[in-house]
């Protein structure tokens, strides 16, 4: 009786830790199983924060695929980079070639010899994704359609693009035109420097020929989406439904792009998905605006003694948020700074530290340029000097 109770408690014993031991399996099995902090629909998607490029969520960031109308942005930022220079004004007129005005899909319906203003122009491009308005500019400011092609894959090359290529200003299916999510993410950021691309992209709705024919953004999220600015749609039955847009909340502004969203609307929702959870897991910690006054440094030689230290860029890091705690600012200026110093001059750098560890580095410029002064007036400070000490 003994030995079958002893057996019967042994049995028990085994069955209870079998019992426990597959409990505490199953968590371990779920983490193994754990989903991903976030899904997306699209083929291809990435989120960044503008300033630093730091990225947030990424999904086949380098794959190549077609990217439709989101091309406009290449096209956009060229326009936006020759008007920058002086190469073109916002209202010199533009007048469609025969060409320009064959364009098919999305398109202002340009007659050939019709005329509009370049700014004009930008805006059919921003607003209405006008095929026939881009050529138009592209023939304006290269002197063809293939010449602007070459500077747009010149561009990619100097913005280090390895997964694009560019076959038309358009974003019109076409053999050997394709680019990837991050390198999409790359243009969006680099246009968003231009004072230009920034107002109309994002425009919303405008009256073209006085009224008479009427654009709406393409871009839905300028209405829907507290915060987002800028961007660029695009669809055809390859590419599927692609968007590249930016947004900004408290200081943080956000760069997102998703390729090949298959269903309508989805590239919106895609999109918004990603935001959402760039603004609810981070925070920017802004120590400088741009071209913001940090110090005076004293100048040696020059016609004036001293001289405005100001920021090159934004001083700005993104962290987890609740991690913005012991973040600081070093301020290391040069020595010795003698004249002449031009104005954008490099002459120190703003750190930015957290525990020890440098988490982004910013120039220090100068404000303003500073000439050599004359022997005569490097004589009279000298005696300036020499009388203030014996006075």
């Amino acid at each position: 009786m003994l030995k079958k109770a002893t057996s019967m408690l042994v049995t028990l014993t085994l069955l209870f830790g079998l019992l426990i031991s597959a409990a505490w399996a199953g968590p371990e099995k779920l983490a193994e199983d754990k989903k991903p902090a976030l899904e997306t629909s699209a083929e291809a998607a990435i989120l960044l924060d503008y300033h630093s490029g730091q990225v947030m969520f990424s999904k086949n960031a380098d794959k190549r695929l077609p990217m439709a109308s989101v091309t406009k942005l290449m096209t956009m930022l060229l326009a936006c980079e020759a008007e920058a220079k002086g190469e073109v004004k916002l209202n010199d007129v533009i007048t469609a070639s025969e060409h320009a005005a064959g364009m098919g899909g999305s398109q202002i319906y340009l007659e050939p010899g019709e005329e509009f203003t370049f700014q004009e122009m930008m805006i059919a491009i921003a607003t209405g994704s006008a095929n026939d308005a881009s050529v138009a500019v592209a023939e304006h400011i290269a002197g063809s359609e293939e010449a602007f092609v070459q500077m747009m894959n010149d561009k990619a090359e100097e913005l280090g693009l390895n997964n694009t290529h560019f076959t038309n200003p358009t974003g019109l299916p076409a053999e050997n035109h394709y680019t990837s999510a991050a390198d999409m993410a790359v243009i969006l950021r680099e246009a968003l420097k231009y004072p230009l691309f920034r107002k109309v992209s994002g425009i919303y709705e405008y009256d073209l020929r006085d009224g008479e024919f009427k654009l709406w953004n393409t871009n839905k999220l300028l209405k829907w989406y507290r915060g987002c600015d800028a961007g660029k749609t695009g669809w055809t039955s390859e590419a599927k439904y692609c968007l590249a847009a930016s947004a900004e909340r408290d200081n943080l502004r956000l760069i997102s792009v998703v390729l090949g969203c298959p269903q309508p609307k989805t590239h919106f929702q895609e999109t918004i998905k990603l935001f959402n959870f760039g603004f609810a897991r981070y925070q920017a910690v802004v120590l400088a605006k741009k071209a913001e006054k940090i110090k005076t440094a004293a100048v040696e030689k020059g016609m004036v003694d001293s001289i405005d230290v100001v920021t090159a860029e934004q001083v700005s890091v993104v962290v987890p948020r609740g991690g913005d705690k012991d973040i600081k600012g070093k301020i290391k200026l040069t020595p010795r700074l003698v004249a002449p110093v031009e104005k954008g001059q490099v002459v120190g750098e703003y750190t930015v530290v957290k525990d020890g560890k440098e988490l982004k580095k910013v120039n220090l410029v100068a404000a303003a340029g500073v000439a050599k002064a004359s022997p005569f007036r490097l004589m009279g400070k000298v005696m300036n000097k020499v009388y203030s000490m014996n006075k």
